[in-house]
């Protein structure tokens, strides 16, 4: 199939300078605070500080470039990246991987709310430098406050500047790391691998500064959810650069640290401290430029998750805006707030960049061990790989992604409250998708053809008032013969539905991400016609504005006769007379479940109350529309043994 976008087979300066704005803010700005963190309040050594930029060097090699660069990137969706992307290609091979990928999707979708903090107080942080004693906590919630006021505005209008503006950012990584390894060239023995095995197994409690190292590769997620805004071709040429910059960086400021003179850090940031004292400001200026960058890379990553997610049925119907013409960039109002929320009261708590440091990691791990799984599914059944050689792969990014874990949890009591947001994301997906199996369970299929002569007696029929010229049922019947029980007893039953045609429109999710087209089917002629409308996970559904148009288009290629038929337009009004009906369940008083089956139901029903209407979710005017309720019997209650008292 032809790719939905170019980017894939496109190399030019303007498509690498989009790739370095777009996906490397988050792995871009830890420099801010890694060393910092891998350092903390322990004593200077030379072992601490080369086994620490050993360990982030080799982590960077195996972690990002590996595991990500080389073998992730391979696994895109018609061009398109992400855990979504990812499991839309493998689900088909075990049923099991829902619970994998709700994982991945719920902490992605946490690290949205902790990248923002972080990244942005680490870099106002600096100022730190200039006015001693400056209260930073009021200026990052300012920043974090109005970058979420601006996304209902749509960010093309400042997208642009991304891409100049982190070469501006790699740039001052890699000038201000290299001045110090002139000075100190000593420290190029860092990237030794001995350095990072003695840290370690040798170095007091080494193998718990892991947590901190792993900070160093936290946005290697970002590369594959964005490979469909860059391409394969532009991250891996543009990785190469990047991670010079970042290597480099750390080596300076292992060097500086190293040579300062002082035997602990006493809350000084090395990244800064390399910076000479006149350019702190300007220096303060565009980390902070960078960090919102980042910043504005997962917020816009978690409207497309929650985008994906509510098109593969893992989260219910919330409303979403298109603030601009610019293909695939959507704002989601309910995500955006509840963001913001997540990000103010996560600077409130923490106060600083420090304690952050130690609530970040955790999520993001679990996401990474999520994408093996599925990676491995991908090798072995899609790339048809050799079984051993998909086992040592998985081995070996396993063993690295649960010593990463294991460090993370360690630092489980100083997150304790950044659970619950988590456990309320995971409880919604996981809600959401296995409530709709049990519902479509109790959806009962019968074969339109026995029913298209009663139809067409019902349409003829002028002793029934019309209800409709054109009457269309929305239906979730694949096939082309088939349409639900209750659509057929929704037209005859109590007043029937007259109509002169009958339409069922079925809108199809398909794996692609982007595809568009539709098929239509003649079951009785002029009279019964089936459409179904092919829809990528990442198109949002306007299936009113997609009906008219077929309805045009056969109009003006003069198909099935309709150009010679009454449309139900009037010299009074000259729209043709439409009507769509959606057939809504409710859940029945008759209904007796057991604990799990009850609380999915239940709560099934009260976040589709929440959530967006089936006719704002299908793009129905609802001038248009009309809704049908209907009871869902699960489980029909013992029958009553009711008697009559007589005398």
């Amino acid at each position: 199939m032809k790719k939905s976008n170019g980017h894939s087979s496109r190399i030019s300066f303007a498509s690498l300078l989009v790739a370095l704005g777009i996906i490397y803010g988050d792995i871009g700005t830890s420099p801010l605070y890694v060393l910092k963190a891998i350092v903390g309040d322990r004593p200077i050594d030379e072992a601490l500080l080369f086994g620490g930029v050993s360990c982030v060097f080799w982590t960077l090699v195996l972690q990002t470039t590996v595991k990500y660069v080389m073998l992730t990137l391979m696994a895109d969706n018609d061009g398109e990246g992400g855990v979504f992307s990812l499991y839309a290609l493998v689900r088909r091979y075990g049923k099991g991987l829902v619970i994998p990928t709700i994982l991945g999707a719920t902490t992605l979708l946490a690290d949205g709310i902790i990248t923002p903090p972080i990244s942005v107080a680490s870099a106002v942080e600096g100022l730190e430098m200039v006015i001693p004693g400056l209260q930073t906590v009021p200026i990052v919630v300012a920043i974090l406050s109005l970058l979420f006021f601006f996304q209902r505005f749509g960010t093309q209008r400042v997208g642009f500047t991304f891409g100049p503006m982190m070469v501006v950012w790699f740039s001052m990584l890699f000038v201000l790391g290299a001045y110090y390894i002139g000075k100190y060239p000593h420290v190029l023995n860092a990237l030794n691998p001995v350095y990072a095995y003695q840290l370690l197994v040798k170095y007091p409690h080494g193998f718990w500064l892991l947590g901190a190292v792993f900070l160093a590769t936290t946005g290697a997620e970002a590369m594959y959810s964005d490979l469909g805004h860059c391409g394969r071709k532009n991250i891996r040429i543009t990785w190469a650069f990047v991670k010079v910059a970042l290597v480099t960086n750390y080596l300076g400021q292992a060097a500086w640290t190293l040579h300062q003179g002082e035997l602990y850090l006493n809350g000084r940031n090395p990244f800064y401290a390399l910076m000479p004292s006149w350019f702190v400001i300007p220096g303060v200026v565009i980390a902070t430029c960078a960090a919102i960058i980042a910043s504005q890379a997962l917020i816009s990553g978690s409207y497309t998750l929650i985008s994906e997610a509510m098109s593969l049925n893992f989260w219910p119907r919330v409303r979403v805006r298109q603030p601009t013409e610019h293909k695939g960039q959507i704002y989601i109002p309910s995500v955006n707030t509840i963001l913001w929320i997540g990000c103010i009261l996560m600077i409130l708590y923490f106060r600083n960049s420090s304690h952050m440091e130690a609530a970040y990691g955790f999520s993001i791990t679990i996401a990474m061990m999520m994408t093996t799984v599925l990676l491995s599914y991908f090798m072995l059944y899609k790339l048809k790989w050799n079984p051993f050689l998909v086992a040592l792969i998985l081995i070996l990014f396993g063993t690295i992604e649960l010593s990463f874990f294991i460090t993370n949890v360690a630092k489980i009591k100083e997150r304790w409250m950044f659970l619950f947001f988590e456990l309320f994301i995971f409880l919604v997906m996981y809600t959401w998708y296995y409530a709709r199996k049990i519902n479509n369970r109790f959806v009962r299929f019968v074969e339109l053809g026995r029913y298209t002569t009663l139809i067409k007696e019902l349409s003829e029929d002028e002793s029934i008032p019309k209800f409709a010229t054109h009457l269309i049922y929305m239906t979730k019947a694949n096939h082309r013969e088939q349409i639900e029980e209750k659509i057929i007893k929704s037209i005859f039953s109590k007043k029937p539905k007259r109509a002169d045609v009958y339409w069922f429109l079925h809108i199809n999710q398909t794996d692609e991400p982007y595809r568009q087209d539709y098929e239509v089917s003649e079951l009785l002629d002029d009279k019964v016609i089936k459409v179904t409308i092919n829809l990528g996970f990442r198109v949002q559904p306007r299936s009113e504005l997609y009906f008219k148009q077929i309805v045009r288009e056969l109009v003006a290629n003069k198909e099935l006769n309709l150009h010679m038929r009454p449309d139900g337009s009037t010299k009074y009004n000259p729209e043709p007379d439409f009507r769509f009906i959606i057939i809504e369940k409710f859940l029945s008083v008759e209904n007796e479940f057991t604990v799990r089956e009850g609380l999915l139901l239940n709560t099934y029903f009260f976040l589709k109350r929440l959530g967006q209407s089936d006719e704002s979710a299908f793009g129905l005017d609802k001038s248009d529309v009309a809704v049908e309720q209907v009871p869902l019997v699960y489980h029909r209650a013992d029958e009553l043994h009711l008697v009559r008292k007589t005398g």
